[in-house]
């Protein structure tokens, strides 16, 4: 037969197991800022207007740049400076040489060798004998400008040339030649001790059989040019003429004769 279970009573729960009723939160009170120490000041600035001190090397590098940037642009102001100015020089140059041309209309002088008069140059002696050769050189020089006139200085020269071989250098006399003027003038030119190579002394006879020897002046000469009463400054005439002789006498004949003519305004 079944044992009966007969209930019993639990023993009351103690305090510390019982549930609490939930506790009512109280709201954080707020902190109370802590004063500032006396003779302490708070400033408020901008976060984008605070501004960071760089390195002492930082610096240094920063002052170097912009000494280097200064300079460079002052160069560049001056160099702008100086072409701006060499722009205008050169517009007014252009000016004042197309008033003067339209004024004076200037023309090239003409130069030319009218005659040539040999001695010395005897080609039946040996070929290593010096010869000390005269050449009396006759030039024609033509001005055709109605209002220029040409001063012809001291210090100029003329040569007397066979191949690369200078026979003879002498200079052109001084003088005045006005407008409109053709002036016939002579000089003598000289040599000493000149030795021709085998080959040059074998042409020039073969030339002068032929009764063709050329020749070739050189003319340098130092003018002045005067406008009205103005003198420019020291002018070079350059002359190369080459001449062709039918001998090396002092009947010489020219055969066939071409001049080119050039100026150094510098």
């Amino acid at each position: 037969m079944a044992d009966r279970v007969h209930p019993h009573h639990s023993p009351p729960a103690s305090a510390e197991s019982q549930p609490q009723p939930p506790e009512k939160l109280s709201p954080p009170s707020p902190e109370k800022p802590v004063p500032p120490p006396p003779a302490t000041y708070f400033i408020q600035i901008p976060k984008d207007q605070i501004y960071r001190v760089p390195p002492p090397e930082n610096a240094r590098r920063y002052d170097q740049y912009t000494r280097r940037k200064h300079r460079q642009n002052r160069c560049c102001r001056c160099l702008c400076w100086l072409v701006g100015l060499v722009a205008v020089f050169v517009v007014l140059l252009g000016i004042a040489a197309g008033v003067f041309y339209l004024v004076f209309r200037p023309e090239a002088p003409n130069y030319t060798i009218e005659n040539i008069a040999i001695r010395g140059i005897n080609l039946t002696s040996a070929s290593s004998a010096a010869i000390s050769p005269e050449f009396n050189v006759t030039v024609k020089a033509d001005n055709p400008n109605n209002k220029i006139g040409i001063h012809y200085l001291k210090d100029s020269s003329a040569e007397v040339f066979y191949n690369d071989v200078r026979l003879c250098n002498g200079a052109l006399p001084a003088f005045y030649q006005p407008s409109n003027n053709v002036t016939v003038f002579g000089t003598a030119l000289k040599g000493n001790g000149i030795v021709l190579r085998s080959d040059d002394q074998r042409a020039l006879v073969e030339s002068q059989t032929k009764q063709k020897v050329p020749l070739t002046v050189r003319i340098r000469a130092p003018v002045k040019i005067k406008v009205g009463s103005v003198k420019t400054w020291k002018i070079t005439v350059k002359v190369d003429c080459d001449v062709t002789v039918n001998s090396l006498t002092e009947n010489a004949k020219i055969v066939s004769k071409h001049c080119d003519y050039g100026v150094n305004v510098w």
